[in-house]
């Protein structure tokens, strides 16, 4: 056994993963992106269109674990680049403090969030975006929506594992829940 410590950030093997999902609760980041005005008042939110592994398409947030040895601020614009593309030009709050902090459970009902394959718990933040975003990684598409049209049962209804309750939380929090 060596006596030095693994100090490279980095993050666990597939197998590892799997069974530290089943052991203990694991960190993430929830982006909602959106566009303002120079008042600073939201005028377009950023949902991507996936598919999921059952090959149903979705709309969710911008969503990734945070690595070991890893900021939350590192975190967040980690994976808005993954996902937005590399000129998306996040603008990370000043304040690390989340809007609200998601808490996903394996079982559903415990809360309005579900990830069959964990307990998570994600730090979600309302970020703007300034650039040219091109959806990365497995998303097909970045759609705008105005936040009338994203609060609609319809858009909400199009995203699982409760991040419909989410958006509806960041539409809120922004003052334009309609």
């Amino acid at each position: 056994m060596s006596d030095m410590t693994e100090t490279t950030p980095g993050w666990l093997t597939p197998d590892e993963l799997e069974m530290a999902r089943a052991r203990m609760p694991i960190l993430y980041v929830e982006a909602v992106p959106v566009r303002v005005d120079d008042n600073g008042e939201v005028t377009s939110i950023g949902l991507l269109l996936r598919i999921g592994p059952d090959g149903t398409v979705s709309r969710t947030l911008v969503s990734g674990r945070v690595l070991h040895h890893e900021r939350v601020r590192d975190a967040l614009l980690r994976n808005l680049e993954k996902d937005l593309g590399p000129v998306a030009l996040p603008r990370i709050p000043t304040s690390l403090q989340p809007f609200t902090v998601a808490e996903y459970f394996p079982t559903q009902g415990i809360t309005p969030f579900h990830d069959p394959r964990q307990h998570a718990v994600s730090l979600a933040y309302i970020v703007p975006v300034t650039g040219d975003c091109r959806p990365r990684q497995d998303a097909l598409d970045l759609v705008w929506f105005s936040p009338e049209e994203a609060s609609t049962s319809v858009v909400l209804n199009e995203m699982p594992g409760g991040h419909g309750a989410l958006l509806k939380q960041a539409l809120a929090h922004v003052g334009r829940l309609s």
